[in-house]
Protein backbone atom coordinates (compact mmCIF):
# COMPACT_ATOMS: atom_id res chain seq x y z
CA UNK A 1 0.00 0.00 0.00
CA UNK A 2 1.03 3.90 -0.62
CA UNK A 3 1.57 6.27 1.82
CA UNK A 4 2.17 9.99 1.97
CA UNK A 5 5.86 9.11 2.58
CA UNK A 6 6.15 7.21 -0.34
CA UNK A 7 4.23 9.38 -2.72
CA UNK A 8 6.32 12.46 -1.76
CA UNK A 9 9.39 9.81 -2.67
CA UNK A 10 8.14 9.36 -6.07
CA UNK A 11 7.71 12.79 -6.53
CA UNK A 12 11.57 13.97 -5.91
CA UNK A 13 12.62 10.85 -7.79
CA UNK A 14 11.09 12.01 -11.31
CA UNK A 15 12.46 15.10 -10.55
CA UNK A 16 9.58 17.71 -9.46
CA UNK A 17 10.58 20.96 -8.53
CA UNK A 18 9.42 21.37 -4.80
CA UNK A 19 10.20 25.32 -4.94
CA UNK A 20 8.54 25.55 -8.09
CA UNK A 21 5.06 25.55 -9.70
CA UNK A 22 3.52 22.23 -10.46
CA UNK A 23 0.26 22.00 -12.55
CA UNK A 24 -1.95 18.68 -11.95
CA UNK A 25 -4.13 16.76 -14.65
CA UNK A 26 -5.39 13.42 -12.50
CA UNK A 27 -7.27 10.57 -12.51
CA UNK A 28 -6.87 9.31 -8.40
CA UNK A 29 -8.16 5.28 -9.45
CA UNK A 30 -4.75 4.72 -11.42
CA UNK A 31 -2.59 5.81 -8.31
CA UNK A 32 -3.72 2.28 -6.46
CA UNK A 33 -4.29 1.64 -2.80
CA UNK A 34 -3.24 4.61 -0.99
CA UNK A 35 -3.32 4.68 2.99
CA UNK A 36 -5.84 7.35 3.88
CA UNK A 37 -7.69 7.22 0.24
CA UNK A 38 -7.15 10.65 -1.79
CA UNK A 39 -6.57 12.74 1.12
CA UNK A 40 -3.31 11.24 1.80
CA UNK A 41 -2.69 12.12 -2.27
CA UNK A 42 -3.41 15.90 -1.71
CA UNK A 43 -1.52 15.53 1.82
CA UNK A 44 1.41 14.35 0.33
CA UNK A 45 1.26 17.20 -2.82
CA UNK A 46 0.66 19.91 -0.55
CA UNK A 47 3.61 19.14 1.57
CA UNK A 48 5.88 18.00 -1.19
CA UNK A 49 5.02 21.60 -2.63
CA UNK A 50 5.02 23.84 0.66
CA UNK A 51 7.36 26.15 -0.38
CA UNK A 52 6.42 26.55 -4.22
CA UNK A 53 2.94 27.05 -6.33
CA UNK A 54 0.29 23.82 -6.30
CA UNK A 55 -2.30 24.26 -9.21
CA UNK A 56 -5.20 22.07 -10.34
CA UNK A 57 -7.79 22.64 -12.28
CA UNK A 58 -11.22 23.16 -11.35
CA UNK A 59 -12.55 23.13 -14.98
CA UNK A 60 -17.14 23.59 -14.96
CA UNK A 61 -17.28 23.28 -18.79
CA UNK A 62 -19.20 20.45 -19.05
CA UNK A 63 -21.66 22.00 -16.27
CA UNK A 64 -22.04 25.73 -16.73
CA UNK A 65 -23.37 26.70 -20.40
CA UNK A 66 -26.80 27.92 -21.56
CA UNK A 67 -29.08 26.54 -19.37
CA UNK A 68 -26.72 26.90 -15.86
CA UNK A 69 -25.16 29.78 -16.72
CA UNK A 70 -23.47 30.71 -13.27
CA UNK A 71 -20.25 29.35 -11.70
CA UNK A 72 -19.79 30.02 -8.15
CA UNK A 73 -16.92 30.13 -6.93
CA UNK A 74 -17.27 28.58 -3.94
CA UNK A 75 -20.09 25.81 -4.94
CA UNK A 76 -19.70 24.99 -7.90
CA UNK A 77 -18.11 21.81 -8.45
CA UNK A 78 -15.43 20.91 -10.83
CA UNK A 79 -16.03 17.98 -13.62
CA UNK A 80 -12.48 16.96 -13.62
CA UNK A 81 -12.18 14.81 -11.15
CA UNK A 82 -12.06 13.72 -7.22
CA UNK A 83 -8.39 15.22 -6.60
CA UNK A 84 -9.42 18.85 -7.77
CA UNK A 85 -12.53 18.76 -6.20
CA UNK A 86 -11.45 17.79 -3.11
CA UNK A 87 -8.28 20.05 -3.21
CA UNK A 88 -10.66 23.02 -3.86
CA UNK A 89 -12.12 22.63 -0.92
CA UNK A 90 -8.97 22.54 1.42
CA UNK A 91 -8.01 25.71 3.54
CA UNK A 92 -5.86 28.18 2.23
CA UNK A 93 -6.41 27.05 -1.27
CA UNK A 94 -7.95 29.66 -3.65
CA UNK A 95 -10.03 29.46 -7.20
CA UNK A 96 -9.92 31.95 -9.75
CA UNK A 97 -12.57 33.21 -11.21
CA UNK A 98 -13.48 31.75 -14.55
CA UNK A 99 -16.42 30.41 -15.57
CA UNK A 100 -15.54 27.53 -17.38
CA UNK A 101 -11.80 27.01 -16.99
CA UNK A 102 -10.73 27.75 -13.40
CA UNK A 103 -7.74 26.51 -12.01
CA UNK A 104 -7.60 26.34 -7.81
CA UNK A 105 -3.48 26.86 -6.26
CA UNK A 106 -2.08 27.02 -3.14
CA UNK A 107 1.19 28.54 -2.41
CA UNK A 108 3.95 31.13 -2.91
CA UNK A 109 1.93 34.07 -5.19
CA UNK A 110 -1.09 32.05 -5.49
CA UNK A 111 -3.02 35.40 -5.55
CA UNK A 112 -1.05 36.77 -8.41
CA UNK A 113 -1.20 33.87 -10.08
CA UNK A 114 -5.13 33.61 -10.24
CA UNK A 115 -5.96 37.30 -10.30
CA UNK A 116 -7.93 38.72 -13.31
CA UNK A 117 -9.80 35.51 -14.76
CA UNK A 118 -13.30 37.26 -14.60
CA UNK A 119 -11.83 39.79 -17.54
CA UNK A 120 -10.89 37.11 -20.06
CA UNK A 121 -13.18 35.62 -22.78
CA UNK A 122 -11.34 32.79 -24.40
CA UNK A 123 -10.59 29.69 -21.83
CA UNK A 124 -6.94 30.20 -22.06
CA UNK A 125 -5.28 33.54 -23.21
CA UNK A 126 -2.35 35.35 -23.52
CA UNK A 127 -1.86 37.04 -20.09
CA UNK A 128 -4.04 34.07 -18.39
CA UNK A 129 -3.42 31.51 -15.96
CA UNK A 130 -2.60 28.62 -18.58
CA UNK A 131 0.20 31.41 -20.38
CA UNK A 132 1.42 32.27 -16.79
CA UNK A 133 2.45 28.11 -16.49
CA UNK A 134 4.21 29.10 -19.19
CA UNK A 135 5.93 32.30 -18.09
CA UNK A 136 6.55 30.69 -14.92
CA UNK A 137 8.28 27.80 -15.94
CA UNK A 138 5.79 25.44 -14.46
CA UNK A 139 6.07 21.35 -14.50
CA UNK A 140 2.48 19.56 -15.54
CA UNK A 141 2.39 16.75 -14.48
CA UNK A 142 -0.27 14.04 -15.85
CA UNK A 143 -1.29 11.21 -13.25
CA UNK A 144 -3.04 8.21 -14.93
CA UNK A 145 -4.30 10.55 -17.87
CA UNK A 146 -2.67 11.09 -21.41
CA UNK A 147 -1.98 13.96 -23.01
CA UNK A 148 -5.96 14.22 -24.35
CA UNK A 149 -6.62 15.74 -20.72
CA UNK A 150 -3.50 18.47 -21.43
CA UNK A 151 -5.60 21.76 -21.25
CA UNK A 152 -2.23 23.51 -21.76
CA UNK A 153 -2.13 22.58 -25.23
CA UNK A 154 -5.16 24.67 -26.11
CA UNK A 155 -3.66 27.55 -24.40
CA UNK A 156 -0.97 27.13 -27.28
CA UNK A 157 -3.36 26.62 -29.88
CA UNK A 158 -4.84 30.17 -28.99
CA UNK A 159 -1.50 31.34 -28.40
CA UNK A 160 -0.26 30.48 -32.02
CA UNK A 161 -3.46 32.25 -33.04
CA UNK A 162 -5.02 28.86 -34.50
CA UNK A 163 -8.29 29.26 -36.36
CA UNK A 164 -11.26 27.16 -36.11
CA UNK A 165 -10.10 26.23 -32.26
CA UNK A 166 -12.64 28.39 -30.67
CA UNK A 167 -16.81 29.42 -31.24
CA UNK A 168 -17.03 32.81 -32.95
CA UNK A 169 -19.84 33.77 -30.85
CA UNK A 170 -19.38 34.47 -26.96
CA UNK A 171 -21.72 32.28 -24.76
CA UNK A 172 -23.05 34.74 -21.67
CA UNK A 173 -21.76 33.36 -18.98
CA UNK A 174 -21.51 34.69 -15.08
CA UNK A 175 -18.80 34.05 -12.10
CA UNK A 176 -19.86 34.72 -8.86
CA UNK A 177 -16.78 35.97 -6.46
CA UNK A 178 -15.87 34.98 -2.23
CA UNK A 179 -17.76 37.85 -1.71
CA UNK A 180 -21.09 36.93 -3.34
CA UNK A 181 -20.57 39.75 -6.13
CA UNK A 182 -21.46 38.43 -9.56
CA UNK A 183 -19.08 39.44 -12.89
CA UNK A 184 -20.24 39.39 -16.84
CA UNK A 185 -17.70 37.00 -18.37
CA UNK A 186 -19.13 35.66 -21.80
CA UNK A 187 -17.06 32.91 -23.38
CA UNK A 188 -15.88 31.45 -26.28
CA UNK A 189 -15.99 27.91 -26.30
CA UNK A 190 -13.82 25.49 -27.48
CA UNK A 191 -15.29 23.70 -31.07
CA UNK A 192 -14.35 21.08 -33.34
CA UNK A 193 -12.33 20.27 -35.25
CA UNK A 194 -9.45 21.23 -33.13
CA UNK A 195 -10.75 18.96 -29.78
CA UNK A 196 -8.13 17.48 -27.22
CA UNK A 197 -8.80 13.83 -28.11
CA UNK A 198 -6.42 13.93 -30.48
CA UNK A 199 -3.66 16.06 -28.04
CA UNK A 200 -2.19 12.58 -27.77
CA UNK A 201 -0.69 12.61 -31.22
CA UNK A 202 2.06 15.14 -29.37
CA UNK A 203 3.01 12.87 -26.48
CA UNK A 204 5.76 10.84 -28.37
CA UNK A 205 6.95 14.32 -29.93
CA UNK A 206 7.57 15.97 -26.76
CA UNK A 207 9.16 12.87 -25.55
CA UNK A 208 11.64 12.90 -27.79
CA UNK A 209 11.85 16.41 -27.94
CA UNK A 210 12.54 16.30 -23.80
CA UNK A 211 10.29 18.61 -23.24
CA UNK A 212 8.24 15.48 -21.50
CA UNK A 213 9.77 12.42 -19.39
CA UNK A 214 7.72 9.40 -18.53
CA UNK A 215 7.80 8.48 -14.71
CA UNK A 216 5.79 5.97 -11.72
CA UNK A 217 3.73 7.59 -8.94
CA UNK A 218 2.65 5.01 -6.75
CA UNK A 219 0.96 2.47 -9.61
CA UNK A 220 0.17 5.10 -12.01
CA UNK A 221 2.35 5.99 -15.13
CA UNK A 222 2.44 9.92 -14.85
CA UNK A 223 3.85 12.34 -17.72
CA UNK A 224 6.01 15.58 -16.28
CA UNK A 225 6.43 18.04 -18.83
CA UNK A 226 8.27 21.54 -18.65
CA UNK A 227 5.68 24.29 -20.11
CA UNK A 228 8.04 26.27 -21.58
CA UNK A 229 10.00 23.26 -23.48
CA UNK A 230 6.37 21.60 -24.14
CA UNK A 231 5.18 25.04 -25.71
CA UNK A 232 7.71 24.98 -28.14
CA UNK A 233 7.20 22.13 -29.55
CA UNK A 234 3.56 22.48 -29.93
CA UNK A 235 4.24 25.90 -31.41
CA UNK A 236 6.63 24.10 -33.99
CA UNK A 237 4.23 21.50 -35.00
CA UNK A 238 1.54 24.13 -35.72
CA UNK A 239 4.02 26.27 -37.81
CA UNK A 240 4.56 23.15 -39.97
CA UNK A 241 0.86 21.65 -39.91
CA UNK A 242 -1.76 23.96 -38.18
CA UNK A 243 -4.05 20.87 -39.22
CA UNK A 244 -2.01 18.36 -37.51
CA UNK A 245 -4.09 17.63 -34.80
CA UNK A 246 -7.45 17.17 -37.10
CA UNK A 247 -7.45 13.22 -37.43
CA UNK A 248 -6.80 10.58 -35.40
CA UNK A 249 -3.78 9.83 -37.19
CA UNK A 250 -0.17 9.74 -35.80
CA UNK A 251 2.18 12.77 -36.60
CA UNK A 252 4.89 11.66 -39.13
CA UNK A 253 8.56 12.59 -38.96
CA UNK A 254 8.01 16.07 -40.33
CA UNK A 255 7.53 16.87 -36.46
Amino acid sequence: MHTKESLMRDLAAMGVDPKGTLFIHSSYKSLGDVEGRADTVLDALMEYMKDGLLVFPAHTWANVNDRNPVMDVLHTPVCVGILPELFRKRPGVKRSLHPTHSVCAIGEGAEEFLAGEENVTTPCPEGGVYHRLYTRGAQILLIGVNFNRNTFIHGVEEWEHLTGTLTAHTQPLWVVDYEGKRHYTPQHRHCAPLISETFWKVEPIAIRDGATKLAKLADAKVYLSDARKLRDTVARIFSIDPMALIDNISLDERF
